[in-house]
């Protein structure tokens, strides 16, 4: 059980983020559990192949049998959308002594691997830094505009229950283990035990498209992060547009309503164009008009806009 406790000054400064290294290095799990992530199982067969010519070993090895990661692994970000590199180079500059405590406590309850050389630790943790960058361009970025417009539409989503009903509607749905009572986040996480004052250091809240359960730091003394299941991952590979009915069709053509169908959780116009096969411009067209006309709301998160179905075109589907 983890204890997080949070003042009213911790829950103003409360903000979310997405990780594109938690992104890589969270992913590294799959393939040693498909049945267990198995909505991430399209993503897998498609990249498989791809990583033939990568020596996956060492970082397959950094996965404890708890499907733990180390914490230098998945720095909390200090931007919304930090840059990949931006991130790889808090890894690079990681001290070695850190590098083999945080690989020690990831793999507790079995010996490290050998493939993870300890004896050398400044070495691994460039050799790590240097594979990630490797697998992050063969198997994240081609595919990460989609990806980070599912994980924007999430942190939208979260920001507007917030809103609505401060952080007890906000934790309400995040992930069955989060627990919000009394000024105390209790997240159920089994072989993890700590209590933390966050006062002064902020909580980071952070999407991710490759857990299942909510991941906090491992240790207590890393900065309060906690990554969850993003909304929407399993129409992350969707390529068919759910199709509108004839008459709504009849109503307001082919491409809006196909629009319309698409938005039942935020999207960005390169994420519609990709679903529906045709360019972003005309995309944008097309939603300029349906928000005219009320049927779509719209907002901007960092510098992408998202486009959800209104009240009134959800009814309009209906």
């Amino acid at each position: 059980m983890i204890e997080l406790d949070l003042d009213v000054e911790d829950l103003v400064g409360m903000r979310f983020a997405v990780s594109p290294l938690m992104e890589t290095v969270m992913s590294l799990r799959i393939p040693l559990l498909p049945t267990y992530f198995v909505l991430q199982m399209p993503w897998w067969h498609r990249i498989h192949d791809d990583l033939a010519g990568l020596d996956m070993r060492p970082l397959t090895a950094l996965v404890g049998i708890r499907r733990w990661v180390p914490d230098f692994l998945t720095p909390r970000p200090e931007v919304p959308v930090p840059d990949f590199e931006a991130e790889l180079d808090l890894v690079r500059r990681t001290p070695p002594d850190k590098v083999v405590a945080d690989i020690v406590r990831a793999h507790t309850g079995r010996p490290v691997p050998a493939d993870l050389r300890l004896g050398e630790p400044a070495r691994l943790r460039d050799q790590i830094a240097d594979l990630l960058r490797d697998y992050w361009e063969v198997a994240l970025a081609p595919y990460w505009t989609r990806m980070r417009g599912v994980l924007e539409a999430d942190m939208l989503y979260r920001a507007r229950q917030f809103t609505r009903g401060g952080a007890r509607l906000l934790f309400a749905d995040l992930h069955p283990a989060v627990r919000w009572q009394d000024g105390m986040l209790r997240l159920d996480i089994p072989a993890i035990d700590y209590r933390a004052d966050v006062t002064g250091r902020g909580l980071c809240l952070m999407p991710c498209l490759f857990v299942r359960g909510v991941a906090p730091p491992i240790s207590a003394d890393e900065p309060p992060a906690l990554a969850y299941p993003a909304r929407g991952i399993a129409t992350l590979w969707e390529t068919e547009p759910p199709r509108g009915g004839d008459a709504i069709v009849a109503l307001i053509g082919r491409r809006k309503a196909a629009l319309l169908g698409c938005l039942d959780r935020p999207a960005s116009t390169t994420d519609l164009a990709g679903r529906l096969g045709i360019t972003p411009g005309a995309v944008s067209q097309h939603l300029a008009v349906l928000h005219a006309a009320g049927l779509v709301t719209r907002a901007r998160v960092g510098r992408t806009v998202l486009y959800a179905r209104s009240d009134l075109g959800t009814r309009l589907v209906s």
